[in-house]
């Protein structure tokens, strides 16, 4: 669903009160974590979509890799999961075993135990996961901890919309995509436990007279910022979408410097004709558009790829100068991607900048 929908729905959510809701609907969050005990809070996501490519067993690895990035994003572990099906009646069962074997392989790659799931019978194959992971309360990590002077890291390319739509109409070979197709189907594992390793900064409660305490009101120590204080991952929003939700969160604004920023070279050619767009394009540069600033060094090309929707995308990470070129060399030398893509700043209006 686009933006404009899906803020429909939302708004008419009631607030949860709940004084262990570390993270609910109320910053468009990537999970939700509630706090169980002292030392443990359970976080928890769903992601399910219709085949981007054609072979089953990859598109069951994607499919996975994809569902427990939001474990990650909050700086948890997933650790369990169940499967959601949309299968037509007609199809030959085979797909679906190799969409399952495919998804089944890429959760014991990250030591995720699949106990069950639902089916339904449905005209288009669709395929996802619910996943259930682990963090300690005071290591969660929001989107809305990002702070003026943090550096942006981005660790996967953007394009990957373009191409796998490319790839659907048939106007580009498989193996023209198959960049996209292993970073779509790299675990976002690492770069979490380096965002821990490095230093997330301790979520604090604050208490209302009541003793209740709402989503909302856990917040990053302001006395500590030395380390990582946000994270989100890329995914249907597209990067400016995902950006706008952690500067509305944060009450910042984001700068990003379009030399830094990762694109797939193939999506700069292809998205060079509208065909190969996908259609979430349009609708994340209309909803967007109020909130984003584009200087004119900036091309049609990469304005179109910072609205393209992603599908197991990577992280966006804010992380305090002083610790930004520490995070930066441990994502290196594990072979992640490192873009230094912006920096966080201060305005009264969130707003995106791209120059």
């Amino acid at each position: 669903m686009g933006h404009d929908a899906l803020a429909q729905v939302l708004r008419h959510l009631p607030k949860v009160m709940d004084k262990n809701l570390i993270a609910g609907t109320e910053h468009a969050d990537d999970a939700g974590v509630y706090k169980l005990t002292d030392d443990i809070a359970v976080v928890n996501t769903l992601d399910f979509f219709p085949p981007i490519i054609d072979d089953p067993y990859t598109f069951g690895q994607i499919a996975a890799a994809n569902a427990v990035s939001d474990v990650y994003a909050m700086g948890g572990v997933p650790r369990l999961a169940m499967n959601i099906v949309a299968f037509p009646a007609d199809l030959d069962l085979t797909i679906l075993q190799e969409i399952i074997k495919g998804s089944t392989d890429k959760l014991k790659e990250a030591g995720v135990i699949l106990v069950g799931g639902h089916s339904i019978e449905d005209k288009e194959i669709k395929y996802g996961l619910s996943v259930t992971g682990l963090v300690h309360p005071q290591k969660v990590i929001t989107n809305a901890g990002a702070k003026p002077g943090d550096k942006l890291i981005l660790t996967k390319p953007i394009g990957i919309g373009v191409i796998t739509t490319a790839l659907k109409r048939g106007k580009i070979k498989p193996e023209d995509a198959q960049d996209a197709i292993e970073f779509m189907k790299a675990l976002n594992d690492k770069a979490s436990q380096i965002m821990q390793e490095v230093g997330v900064n301790p979520v604090r409660s604050l208490h209302t007279e009541n003793h209740e305490r709402v989503n909302q009101s856990y917040t990053f120590d302001t006395e500590t910022s030395n380390g990582v204080n946000a994270c989100t991952d890329i995914t249907g929003f597209g990067l400016l979408g995902h950006a706008v939700e952690m500067a509305e969160a944060s009450s910042v604004s984001i700068v990003f410097d379009i030399k830094n920023i990762p694109f797939f070279p193939k999506a700069l050619d292809l998205v060079k004709k509208s065909k190969n767009h996908p259609k979430t394009i349009k609708s994340n540069k209309d909803y967007l558009s109020d909130r984003v600033r584009m200087s004119e060094v900036v091309t049609p090309e990469q304005a179109n790829l910072l609205y393209d929707p992603q599908t197991s995308g990577g992280l966006l990470i804010a992380v305090s100068p002083e610790k930004s070129q520490e995070f930066v060399e441990r994502l290196s030398k594990a072979k992640i991607l490192a873009a230094v893509a912006g920096e966080v700043v201060h305005k009264k209006i969130p707003t995106i900048i791209v120059e």
